[in-house]
């Protein structure tokens, strides 16, 4: 095993954040808005159109790691697993906790993750293409950090 490996991993994911932010900016509310529009209004159902997004990050992370191992590539197999990291921490985050498409992680209040969530509240307020604020997961701009922080404090000092 190569050392540097989990260091390639790490870096990949931090820099697939900066990725999905421009892939949801300028794909997601451009080109295949299409596709996106049905996860800004809510529809019966379970799948959205939306859902189609995965691919684009799930093929290539499989590609890495499928071409990685059988030409011995192994930068490119831990480019593959970073890929696929962001991918899960996406769908934990994202369709899970933000928006609780299955029962699990709904208790977690922390300063942290309400921001994320209250982030993603103002994403959702357009819905429409244009005028979107918000486009990444897991960095959030500083404001919401710190209304998050301050009204954790206060519901914890009344508790």
């Amino acid at each position: 095993m190569y050392w540097w490996g989990p260091l390639v991993l790490l870096l990949t994911f931090f820099i697939m954040e900066f990725m999905a932010w421009a892939t949801h900016k300028f794909v997601m509310h451009g080109l295949m808005w299409h596709f996106h529009s049905d996860h800004h209004v809510e529809e019966p159902g379970f799948f959205e159109r939306n859902d189609v997004f995965f691919l684009i990050y799930a093929i290539p992370s499989w590609l890495c790691i499928m071409l990685g191992m059988m030409y011995n590539n192994y930068l490119a197999v831990w480019i593959g697993y970073g890929i696929a990291a962001y991918g899960f921490a996406y769908f934990l985050v994202h369709d899970v906790f933000i928006h609780r498409r299955f029962k699990w992680l709904r208790d977690i209040e922390t300063p942290y993750f309400i921001a994320i969530r209250k982030a993603h509240k103002v994403h959702h307020k357009h819905q429409g293409k244009e005028h979107g604020e918000c486009f990444g997961m897991l960095l959030v701009p500083r404001k919401y950090f710190k209304e998050a922080k301050k009204s954790f404090e206060l519901k914890n000092k009344k508790g």
